[in-house]
């Protein structure tokens, strides 16, 4: 979950790792630390401080040495709290060697506690630390061979991680390596990069190439050199980047998730081109689809509501049944699985580690894997057997948005190519969905063309303590996602419920003044006459009731309108005022929009 950053070539090395980690800082905003192998080649010039980016650019000051190779990191803490001595980089007792990682060395208490009885000295409460000291023992029995040192280093650790490193009497040189963690390198002209995100070094280079597992790169100004643990070469396998460096920034708005949800209508279209009429053998060479007798969708947080609104397409359409799991929880209950199983995982970062474990454990047990994610040359499209990816661009914002909405598209297509390829729907169903679909952008951008009474009748309710959200079919999971998003951004208590199970228990939260969101289903659903009975319940109880519709409600205290669409792709449509009540309610309450507390956007730990 924490940012890396490692450039080393011809230009001033501080500039390039400090635009990365403002890139970055993202994935993690703790703490901030750069470490600089300065050309006098004695020790290492380090700067570190807790807190975001920020803070350690405050203290930099003028007298910052010449160096050409340096790295960089931003922290999301897991061993020690956010302070200046946990964060990154670690040293080496020696002050010429160090490391960041991104990651949990699982085994790092064993290996701290020999390290001490052997001499070494610890500063820091981290995991972290330990990789430093023993890489600088291992580099000294290498006769000054860091990447021999970092493999063997690497045979010795338990658990996930991106490590770089670098020495001062080599200082033209980084290594790094990877275990269930993200790591690319950026190849530059006379100057390479490295990091956990192609975002920190875009600007730079379109060019990059992805490591495999338990894989260490050699990297200098002029050469890249890719080996496994055991030192054989490997050959580079290098990708194109497909967005440029302006898509990461905010473009005039307040906010990069302001931006991302405006950006919405966009990523849907890009995610339907060429698609809507059916995926092409392209996307879909690696699985016999035909075949498959049951689908299994593993997500977390906002991948896994699209997982569950997936499922309703998926079992209409296809005719076949669907179980959505948490992926933190899938693989620890033993589930069955066999070659006919589908596994779909869905990962907007690719590097999801809970979500990646409970791919490889269905895989090894014969699953098909399809993943659908949004960042080409990741993990978990690389070790899938078919991967639909999203084409949302980058997302800085914590905070999914148009993430979710590609998702939910990414769902939608998958269940129409099930439907088309078992004949399990009419022709006339699916020229409606597919006619639905490509109406999708344009009505998106109709709601987002009204949003600013939304964003008033938000303010109404800064203070209140709690909101619940209510939905039926499609609209429970994007009830469920409202809430994930008020909980992320405004700290305030919020629950999503299907409307039926209000009277079994929730309905006891109702108090005077609580404002609870309901999402209609669509007009001509079975179910709008039971959502609106529920809307009934609640007012008797003292609720303020906002909600999102289709139609005119005058149960309501206060209407959202949203255009028509088909019941299964409402969500796309509801989930939009759902943002923006997130969005709203946390700039009242003045909290950090894109960087909430104790959050960070890609979850590379289990």
């Amino acid at each position: 979950m924490c940012g890396i950053v490692g450039y080393t070539g011809k230009e001033l090395a501080l500039t390039p790792v400090l635009e990365g980690l403002r890139k970055l800082e993202y994935r993690g905003y703790d703490s901030a630390g750069i470490a600089l192998a300065t050309t006098t080649g004695h020790k290492l010039w380090i700067q570190k401080r807790a807190g975001k980016l920020g803070n350690l650019e405050e203290i930099l000051g003028s007298t910052i040495p010449e160096s050409h190779s340096g790295i960089g990191h931003t922290r999301w803490a897991t061993h020690g709290g956010p302070t200046d001595l946990n964060a990154h980089p670690h040293l080496d007792n020696d002050g010429k060697l160090a490391v960041i990682h991104n990651g949990i060395i699982e085994n790092y208490l064993e290996l701290r506690l020999v390290l001490e009885k052997a001499g070494h000295t610890f500063k820091s409460e981290t995991d972290s630390e330990s990789v430093a000291h023993l890489l600088s023992d291992a580099r000294k029995q290498r006769k000054g061979d860091l990447a021999a040192a970092m493999r063997d280093v690497c045979r010795q650790l338990r658990g996930s991680f991106t490590l770089l490193a670098i020495h001062s009497d080599d200082p033209g040189r980084i290594v790094g390596a990877r275990r269930n963690s993200p790591l690319v390198v950026g190849i530059g002209d006379g100057e390479n990069f490295l990091a956990s995100d192609v975002s920190a070094f875009i600007a730079h280079t379109k060019r990059a190439l992805e490591l495999g597992q338990d894989e260490v790169a050699d990297v200098t100004g002029e050469s890249i050199v890719i080996t496994d643990l055991t030192g054989k070469i490997l050959p580079h396998n290098e990708f194109e980047i497909s967005w440029d460096a302006s898509a990461a920034e905010r473009g005039g708005f307040e906010h990069f998730m302001l931006k991302e949800i405006f950006e919405q209508p966009k990523a849907i279209a890009d995610t339907l081109l060429g698609r809507i009429q059916g995926l092409d053998e392209e996307v879909t060479k690696g699985i016999n689809l035909a075949g498959i007798e049951k689908v299994v969708i593993v997500a977390c947080g906002t991948a896994f509501h699209a997982g569950l609104v997936g499922k309703y397409a998926i079992e209409k359409w296809a005719n076949i049944a669907v179980d959505v799991e948490l992926a933190s929880e899938y693989r620890y209950r033993d589930p069955s699985v066999d070659s006919n199983t589908l596994l779909i995982a869905i990962s907007q970062s690719g590097e999801t580690m809970d979500t990646l474990m409970a791919m490889r454990y269905a895989k090894e047990r014969g699953a098909r894997v399809f993943a659908v994610c949004n960042t080409n040359g990741s993990t978990i499209p690389r070790e899938s057997d078919a991967v639909l990816y999203t084409r949302a661009g980058p997302e800085v914002a914590v905070a999914s948005t148009k993430a979710f909405e590609t998702q939910l598209v990414a769902m939608y297509l998958i269940g129409l190519h099930l439907g088309r390829i078992r004949g399990t729907m009419s022709q006339e169903l699916i020229a409606e969905i597919e006619h639905e679909l490509s109406e999708l952008p344009a009505k998106v951008e109709q709601i987002l063309e009204t949003v600013e009474p939304l964003r008033e009748l938000t303010r109404r309710f800064n203070s209140a303590t709690s909101m619940l959200f209510l939905g039926r079919n499609v609209g429970f999971p994007t009830a469920l996602e409202g809430a994930l998003k008020l909980k992320e951004l405004a700290y305030m208590h919020a629950e999503g419920f299907a409307g039926g199970e209000l009277k079994h228990g929730p309905i006891a939260l109702i108090e005077v003044g609580t404002p609870v969101v309901a999402i209609m289903p669509a007009a001509n659903s079975l179910l709008a006459e039971k959502m609106a009975s529920n809307i009934q319940e609640v007012k008797a109880r003292g609720a303020v009731v906002i909600a999102i519709a289709d139609i005119d409600l005058p149960a309501a205290d206060y209407l959202v309108r949203i255009p028509k669409t088909h019941e299964f792709l409402q969500p796309v449509l509801s989930v939009v005022p759902l943002q923006i009540i997130a969005y709203e309610m946390a700039i009242v309450r003045g909290n950090d929009v894109d960087q909430p507390r104790n959050l960070a956007k890609s979850v590379t730990v289990e």
